[in-house]
């Protein structure tokens, strides 16, 4: 069955990518599968300059997700291009950067940087990230700054197609995706993850030390594919879509509410081989429903009269 999927200029294989923070820089997941054999690879958040991340606990697991504040820790672009793209299989899997920044000017500052790299096939604006005090969130919640981060980063990017990763922490999320695409975004990711929060009633404290963070995992499936459903009916540039997808059906869910392809995020994390399982699995959870194709089935949701 044919897989191969074209978002706006980005040529994938297959629909299924990892999501950015969740895959580390791919090389850690080596073991586990054959990155040549996934549609792409969004590697962890980058800005121009190393980051620590927050401090220390980061990470809670809660009864149907995670919850994380990791606050974008990440080596720094240059440190990215020097020693991990060079390792990365690009030639044959697209490698997808994803842009964090404190500023409007700072992201057009790093898509500049980006855009001339060669093995480097898009770049992902992350305007969406609820664990960062500066940027992150503040730019994702209000469709105007959407509109000036996207502005920016296309003017800066050349050809690399330009993916805007929108939050669900919005009222709402098609005024955000209206807004990226009349900046010229040429894509859309969603969703990132939902604020929320957990204590300890033993020690009275929060499991955090970020005190909030960002819930991924299954329990925000349906939030999200709410999303994607939205964003696909208010835009007309394609939507990758996220949120909680750990299997296959998981999966054609999102496809069949339109998304041109999808990302595997929490799901790495309890099974390091799931987004190479999905890959190798999308063709018979597509012929299991009848599907002849995954064009013929992408976007065939049958709505109530």
């Amino acid at each position: 069955m044919d897989l191969t999927t074209d978002i706006t200029g980005l040529r994938l294989k297959n629909p299924v990518l990892t999501a950015s923070g969740t895959f580390g820089f791919g090389l850690e997941f080596e073991d586990y599968g054959d990155l040549r054999d996934l549609g792409g690879i969004v590697v962890k958040g980058l800005s121009l300059k190393p980051r620590e991340g927050n401090p220390m606990p980061r990470l809670a697991e809660t009864p149907c997700g995670m919850l994380n504040a990791i606050g974008i820790q990440n080596p720094g672009v240059e440190c990215f291009l020097r020693d991990k793209l060079p390792r990365l299989p690009w030639r044959e899997t697209a490698v997808i950067a994803n842009l964090y920044a404190c500023g409007v000017e700072e992201f057009g500052e790093l898509a500049g940087v980006l855009s001339a790299e060669e093995g480097v096939a898009a770049l992902e604006i992350n305007v969406s990230c609820p664990n960062v005090k500066e940027g992150g969130a503040a730019f994702g919640q209000d469709p105007l700054q959407i509109g000036r981060v996207t502005e920016a980063v296309k003017k800066r990017a050349g050809t690399k197609p330009v993916i805007v990763k929108l939050s669900p922490n919005v009222t709402d999320i098609a005024a955000c995706a209206r807004a990226a695409e009349s900046a010229g975004a040429d894509a859309l990711s969603a969703v990132n993850t939902l604020l929320g929060m957990a204590v300890d009633v033993r020690t009275r404290r929060p499991r955090l030390a970020n005190v909030v963070g960002g819930l991924s995992g299954p329990a925000i499936k349906p939030v999200a594919l709410r999303c994607v459903f939205q964003c696909v009916r208010a835009v007309g540039i394609p939507v990758i879509g996220l949120g909680g997808i750990s299997s296959a059906e998981d999966a054609l869910e999102f496809l069949l509410v339109g998304a041109a392809a999808v990302q595997v995020g929490t799901a790495n994390f309890l099974r390091p081989d799931f987004a190479f399982r999905l890959a190798r699995e999308l063709p018979e959870a597509l012929a299991a429903v009848g599907a002849a194709g995954l064009d013929a089935y992408r976007g065939g949701l049958v709505l109530p009269e």
